[in-house]
């Protein structure tokens, strides 16, 4: 009975563990604090100092009832959308012994 229990705890241990190390590699987190200057159901638009700053929304957006001209803090995240691969670049010594 101690060896079933002792394993149990064991694999609950290893499960935290992996579920904290997937969480540990979401993406960092960003905040943008200023007053709304346009807001529709695709984006919002925040003035922070002398830069307008359009952050993308989407139906599960959390937000109150937002309106032109309220100071709101915007909470996002960068998400990539494609990834593009680049030939690397021909070091010296490859252009020379193209010559």
């Amino acid at each position: 009975m101690k060896k079933i229990t002792f394993y149990i705890t064991l694999a609950v241990i290893g499960f935290g563990l992996a579920t904290t190390s997937v969480r540990a590699a979401d993406a960092k987190g960003y905040q943008v604090t200023g007053p709304v200057l346009e807001i529709n159901a695709n984006y919002i638009v925040v003035k922070k100092g002398e830069q307008n700053w359009q952050i993308a929304i989407n139906s599960s957006t959390k937000s109150a009832n937002v309106k032109v001209g309220d100071k709101v803090t915007v909470y996002y995240t960068m998400t990539a959308t494609e990834i593009e691969p680049k030939a690397p670049k021909a070091s010296k010594a490859d252009k020379q012994a193209e010559k």
